[in-house]
């Protein structure tokens, strides 16, 4: 890696709209769950941090303030260290099943961006980036796994007027 690459970690945020409560019959799969998915986020090669309540996860963080809104906010060494977790194992069995649990959103619910190794990002930072990227499409400040960009810093684009959270 190179110095460069070393010196920024790669944060994730990614919401989603529950079809249910948590505590509903329709989620008790999702639940069970959360804590065997973050045990092995948590040991995953790249993994850096995640944020997380005195419950263990971010289920009753709130984001947009929105109560039928979840985050999941991480930070990774880089790209591959997130590819390689979200699409082996018990996360990608998770995967295949989101449409039981969420609804189907048209924008952007996830978002990644580079940020100086150590910083610990905030739920405010990630509904920012997040808002950026359904604005301006992919950019060195908010972009997708399809769409990266190189780790540096980055300032983001102005805003248009009436962009809003979901």
């Amino acid at each position: 890696m190179t110095q460069s690459a070393a010196a920024y970690e790669l944060a994730q945020v990614n919401i989603s709209r529950l079809q249910a409560p948590l505590d509903s019959p329709q989620l008790k799969d999702f639940v069970d769950a959360l804590d065997p998915v973050n045990a092995v986020a948590d040991a995953a090669d790249g993994f850096v941090w995640r944020l997380q309540s005195d419950e263990g996860n971010a289920t009753d963080v709130s984001v947009f303030g929105d109560d039928w809104l979840i985050i999941n906010l991480t930070v990774w060494r880089d790209p591959d260290a997130l590819t390689a977790f979200m699409y082996q194992g018990r996360h990608r069995e998770l995967l295949a099943r989101r449409n039981e649990w969420f609804e189907r959103i048209r924008e952007a619910m996830t978002a990644l961006w580079w940020v100086p190794a150590g910083h610990r990002p905030t739920v405010a930072e990630a509904e920012e980036r997040l808002l950026h990227l359904r604005a301006h499409g992919a950019t060195a400040y908010a972009f997708t796994l399809r769409t990266s960009f190189p780790p540096g810093e980055t300032r983001p684009l102005l805003e248009p007027q009436g962009t809003s959270a979901p």
